[in-house]
């Protein structure tokens, strides 16, 4: 890639609350290094979906750190052994464990979603800010967003935005309208600062009310310039800040049909020659029609979709986890629900954010969904840059109108949420898994010792 240049891998994969198998996905990996590029992205991000069992994924912590390891595990194999098929040796011994050529930067998950956000060069990002919202039962994460954002320094000094969020939108063929609703939930609701502290610090600097005219009028022009200024603040802190890239990624749960298939329905194929060709289907998905008619991710745009369906997939019981059999499931369309969307640049073309490569990786033996990744090429302009040139834009731009306003009291109600996760997690945590029924065993144990040596003192 060019130095001016930031050579961005997005990768979203639902996992079905299984762990990866590490060297067989860093196989699957080894697809997204080498479509049209010779070299390895400078940043590499996972949007992942049902990351882990309920109970893992809403305490978190020491509970997620298995199945975050093995994605990192994967990441650095497929890299090493991408950088050694490239080797002009035919045969190298090494000394020494090789470093690793990616870090992980942050990891961070909201109930079953998670972002991973990994780098070759740390030192490389500043100030990195997180956000998440959840929009499931009470505003938990059972589905919701989790986002990144941060500075990224060129190799010739220039800087540039990048945001980055990870969702799970709802499920069912159905349930189109939802899914429009969590995206406007992740709008009004994900920001990367508390927006009530932003409110906070403009209250008491209204002009004081006086019976002068001419102080009336440059009293109202002054809350005029204040609200002005209090509505840029909060859309810097919003999904759409002006001066950042950005890049949407996860399981959004579109289908090609508002109910489930009937008996004997034509499904798409894998075949070129057939009529009944995936690509045919590609004008009944939903994602598309919505966001044309801007009902849903407002002002994105996505590659042209070349890969098959990506979900759902029945995976044949005993098949080899490398190359697994697998069948369309019957009860459901086959859809393009796992998709990386992008907010391009309002410049020129040479300034655009240009598309490496937009495709499907295997099929994983682990999840009914297959992993899509975006390779892209973004441009290195400079935040300040990048906001000013959305001068004289349209007003449909996201970056210019907010198609949702901000609620200041999201990133509480978020907090409280949180705190009802802890709960929810630990009791399914004692309840269903085998860890759980040992504490609960242990405890019940103690406490039946207790009584019993207390009773036999008192006696």
């Amino acid at each position: 890639m060019a130095p001016s240049t930031l050579d961005l891998l997005v990768i979203t994969f639902n996992c079905a609350k299984a762990l990866i198998n590490p060297p067989i996905f860093a196989g699957h990996l080894q697809t997204s290094f080498s479509q049209n590029a010779s070299s390895l992205p400078d940043l590499v991000v996972f949007s992942l979906q049902e990351v882990a069992p309920m109970s893992y994924s809403f305490i978190g912590g020491y509970f997620l750190s298995p199945y975050f390891q093995r994605f990192e595990d994967a990441l650095n194999l497929a890299a090493l052994q991408f950088e050694d098929d490239r080797q002009d040796v035919v045969f190298i011994t090494r000394t020494e464990q090789p470093k690793k050529p990616y870090s992980l930067v942050r990891a961070r998950n909201v109930g079953y979603t998670a972002i991973l956000f990994f780098a070759r060069d740390p030192d490389r990002l500043h100030n990195i800010q997180e956000a998440e919202v959840g929009f499931g039962a009470a505003e938990m994460g059972n589905k919701g967003a989790v986002g990144i954002r941060a500075l990224f320094e060129g190799t010739a000094g220039k800087e540039t935005e990048v945001t980055f969020i990870a969702t799970h939108l709802a499920a069912m063929e159905w349930n189109l309208a939802r899914r429009n609703a969590n995206w406007a939930a992740i709008v009004r609701g994900m920001t990367f600062e508390n927006p009530e502290v932003v409110i906070e610090k403009h209250r008491g600097a209204s002009p004081a009310s006086s019976e002068d005219d001419n102080e009336v009028e440059t009293a109202g022009l002054l809350r005029d310039e204040q609200h002005v200024d209090l509505q840029r603040q909060l859309h810097d802190i919003s999904v759409f800040k002006p001066s950042s890239h950005l890049f949407v990624a996860g399981d959004l749960n579109y289908r090609i049909s508002t109910t489930s298939p009937p008996p004997g329905a034509a499904f798409p194929s894998l075949d070129p020659e057939s009529e009944n060709h995936y690509l045919s289907f590609l004008s009944r998905d939903q994602l598309t029609r919505e966001r044309k008619a801007n009902r849903t991710l407002h002002g994105l745009s996505e590659a042209e979709i070349k890969f098959p369906p990506t979900y759902k997939y029945d995976i044949k019981p005993g098949s080899e986890d490398e190359n697994p059999e697998w069948s369309f499931a019957p009860h459901r369309y086959p859809s393009w629900t796992d998709r990386v969307l992008y907010l391009d640049t309002p410049s020129p073309s040479d300034e655009s954010v240009q598309i490496v490569a937009y495709n499907a990786m295997p099929v994983v033996a682990t999840s009914d969904h297959r992993p899509v990744f975006l390779r892209a090429s973004v441009p290195l302009i400079e935040p300040a840059t990048l906001a000013g040139s959305l001068t004289g834009a349209d007003q449909s731009d996201p970056r210019v109108r907010l198609p949702v306003e901000i609620d200041p009291e999201a990133w509480e109600r978020r907090v409280a949420a949180r705190r009802k996760e802890t709960v929810v997690g630990w009791t399914s945590f004692i309840w269903s898994t085998q860890q759980g029924a040992m504490i609960l065993g242990t405890v019940v144990a103690l406490a039946a010792g207790c009584y019993w040596f207390l009773t036999a003192a008192s006696t």
